[in-house]
């Protein structure tokens, strides 16, 4: 996760363009001056739009397969950081690239923000910001005011400031490389959520410790949940303690080695080949190098654990959640050919 101070960040500048669906046709309004805001607002509005990026780890950097001189994104926030007195015009010219990736129909039109931060602090060293922001939903507020006769009700239609639908921070560093960028998106379901990261940001995820540890814990999970599922003597309460084990290991662990990951994990012969064949395939269909030492990052294990859920699932009747020490748990078939699980306990909470 980026050691940035967000709380000191300074909003500068803040424009407004509407920003519709091209594919129904919608309109694109860009407006020609930046808003002028006092002081408070201004205080609310940089706390609000900076909140959801104090909890995101995952990096990412522009990128574009020929070379990023061709990612117009890219090149507007570069001419935006060499020149912020050019800020109106360059922030139309991204509103305009996001209105060309509105191509999907189930896209909506909503206002778009462009923001310029400065004061940013990460690792010692001050560093200036461009936010961009999009707002699809909006909600119904009650609007409460006093008269001379009592009250007056009114309904009003707005966003929370921290249930912004798309949020976009790049920050100036690593320019070289894309810029550190953090992403967030509300509505990141379906076909149509692509639009925003890829057709509008096209980003691609900086190849760091979060990134290994997060895709190495997706490969166990889906190996041991979805290969070990049809191979023979690999029951449910194995594939529990195979997943207990896998999470514990990055828990305990400041740094991954494959080979230790391995022995500690399957032990078996066998199934250490199954899962480097697993991984191979997983590699190549992911179109991504598993690197075999890497340090843990406490942040993408935090993240993954609330996936690695060890539930034994039986019919629709019940779920249970299992946290440790499976050989307290006896299976069998009685007389009648009914399967059962028989659970051992000291204390009932």
């Amino acid at each position: 996760m980026l050691t940035a101070d967000y709380n000191t960040a300074k909003l500068r500048k803040i424009i407004l363009h509407y920003v519709g669906s091209k594919n129904n046709l919608d309109p694109l309004t860009i407006s020609d001056k930046a808003l002028e805001l006092d002081d408070q607002t201004v205080e609310q509005l940089q706390e609000g739009l900076l909140f959801k990026f104090k909890s995101i780890a995952e990096k990412f950097s522009f990128h574009h397969p020929s070379s990023l001189q061709y990612h117009e994104v890219y090149n507007f926030c570069q001419q935006l950081f060499a020149d912020p007195e050019n800020f109106e015009k360059l922030s139309g010219n991204i509103a305009r690239q996001l209105y060309e990736a509105t191509t999907h129909p189930k896209v909506k039109g909503g206002e778009f923000y462009v923001t310029y931060f400065e004061g940013l602090p990460i690792e010692s060293r001050m560093h200036k910001a461009i936010g961009l922001f999009k707002t699809e939903n909006k909600s119904l507020f009650l609007d409460v005011t006093k008269d001379a006769d009592g009250f007056a009700l009114a309904m009003k239609e707005g966003v929370e400031l921290t249930k912004i639908d798309k949020g976009c921070l790049i920050i100036n560093r690593n320019k070289e490389e894309g810029y550190d960028v953090l992403i967030f998106d509300n509505q990141n379901r379906g076909e149509e959520a692509q639009y925003w990261k890829e057709g509008f940001l096209g980003l691609t995820p900086q190849k760091n410790e979060f990134h290994h540890t997060a895709h190495f814990l997706t490969l166990t999970k889906q190996f041991i949940t979805e290969q070990l599922e049809g191979e023979a003597g690999v029951s449910k309460t194995d594939q529990v303690e195979l997943l207990n084990k896998s999470i514990n290991y990055f828990k305990e662990k400041d740094a991954f080695d494959i080979d230790e990951f391995q022995s500690e994990v399957f032990a078996d012969d066998d199934m250490i080949h199954s899962f480097r064949q697993f991984g191979t395939r997983y590699v190549e269909s992911n179109d991504y190098d598993i690197s075999s030492n890497f340090d843990i990052s406490p942040d993408a294990v935090k993240k993954q654990a609330r996936v690695y859920k060890s539930v034994l699932k039986l019919d629709k009747n019940f779920h249970i959640y299992i946290h440790g020490r499976t050989d307290l748990i006896e299976r069998g078939t009685d007389n009648d050919g009914r399967k059962y699980y028989k659970i051992y306990y000291v204390d009932e909470a």
